[in-house]
């Protein structure tokens, strides 16, 4: 696909998730309001305004101050910390809209919603959702972290934070941004030329996928194993502005959290563990199938691919475990979806490692050049090759 027919659905899908983002955040003040525990208990409302707080242009209260006691904004001329509040919000959005906009141009150019590939092009798309709301938090800290009065202090543990705080709001945003730009990417695709499937050789796909899932396994198995990971958080304990980098390390370097049997049951463990064995299955079985639905098999689109790929294991795995949950009788419905999200730093940074060593294998093991897709008659078998046309 051209990229002037690539480019519509990217824009549409950028100020799409932008706007519902934009009005999650202003929903949270409705949360306030009087009435509004006679419908959600308080601990659904609290979960609630915990998701919509990322978004919303109205500070936490209490949360601007000049570094004063009290921290009262009004007495302390905090207007300065709120208008650092409103730029970092403002970031935020444009970026999200950046990085949508980017994500989608080269996901719907490399994976059109034609000859089968519209499913693929939905789930790479409600993918990017959540990785581009995370860089958009991440790009926008700074300033956010300057608005509370005391950025200079734990300003890595706060970074941390900060970047966990997108949350299943981006999730949900994702999915309906994804079906309309799939949809406005699929009518646009008609005026395009058909561009045909890549015949690619099973055994170097199948290399590739398990060269890119043992990367990501580097982060399920060893990094997220308790005591690696409580190394990583405490291994920084010295002075200094950037002597505390264990939080911020955990959010971009752990996919998630586990230890040996003896916390509990072997039944229950092993239980867990299947949704560490489901997000390794998922990316293998999405890296297998990435290099034979792009028109063209590129570091950058092997790389998104692989993100979109392990973001998809992640939400995989968190859903296996909002099945085995029980405390959602104790917090109410709301928290059944708390953890939905979390981890996507992590996935962003194994998955780029893991599209990359996918694409490096996948040339070694002697895939076609990517300058040469092969089209594929309606029997299965491959014709001559075709020219790329600038796609």
């Amino acid at each position: 696909m051209r990229y002037r027919h690539a480019v519509i659905p990217a824009l549409a899908g950028g100020l799409l998730i932008t706007l519902l983002l934009w009005w999650a955040g202003a929903s949270e003040q409705a949360l306030q309001l009087r009435g509004t525990t006679s419908v959600f208990d308080i601990q659904s409302v609290n979960e609630l305004r915990r998701w919509l707080a990322p978004w919303s242009y109205d500070p936490p209260t209490g949360s601007l101050s000049d570094g004063t006691a009290g921290g009262d904004t009004a007495s302390t001329g905090g207007s300065p910390y709120a208008d650092l509040y409103s730029t970092a919000m403002q970031i935020r959005f444009v970026a999200v809209f950046v990085f949508f906009l980017a994500g989608a141009l080269l996901l719907i150019r490399r994976i059109p919603p034609t000859r089968g590939r519209t499913p693929a092009t939905l789930l790479a798309l409600w993918a990017w959702g959540p990785v581009a709301a995370t860089l958009a938090v991440t790009v926008s800290a700074p300033w956010l972290i300057a608005s509370r009065g005391h950025g200079s202090y734990r300003v890595l543990p706060q970074l941390a934070g900060v970047v966990a705080s997108s949350g299943p709001v981006a999730v949900f945003a994702g999915l309906l941004t994804a079906l309309f730009t799939a949809l406005v990417a699929h009518l646009t695709a008609k005026g395009a030329d058909p561009l045909p499937r890549r015949s690619v050789s099973p055994r170097a796909a199948r290399l590739a996928a398990s060269a890119g899932t043992a990367v990501v396994a580097l982060s399920v198995v060893l990094l997220s194993y308790q005591s690696v990971a409580a190394w990583i958080q405490t291994s920084f304990g010295g002075g200094g502005l950037l002597s505390e980098p264990g939080d911020l390390l955990r959010q971009w370097l752990l996919l998630g959290a586990w230890t040996g049997p003896a916390s509990g049951s072997l039944g229950d463990w092993l239980l867990y563990r299947a949704a560490d064995a489901l997000i390794l299955a998922v990316v293998w079985w999405s890296l297998r199938l990435l290099p034979g639905l792009l028109t063209r098999t590129t570091a950058p689109a092997m790389a998104v691919g692989g993100v979109c790929a392990t973001v998809w294991g992640l939400l995989a795995s968190q859903v296996l475990h909002m099945a085995i949950d029980d405390t959602v009788d104790v917090w109410g419905p709301v928290y059944l979806f708390s953890t939905l999200g979390n981890g996507v730093p992590a996935a962003l940074t194994f998955g780029v490692l893991a599209g990359l060593a996918a694409f490096v294998t996948l040339r070694l093991a002697g895939g076609r050049d990517a300058d040469e897709p092969l089209a594929v008659t309606g029997t299965g078998e491959a014709a001559s090759p075709v020219p790329d046309s600038g796609t």
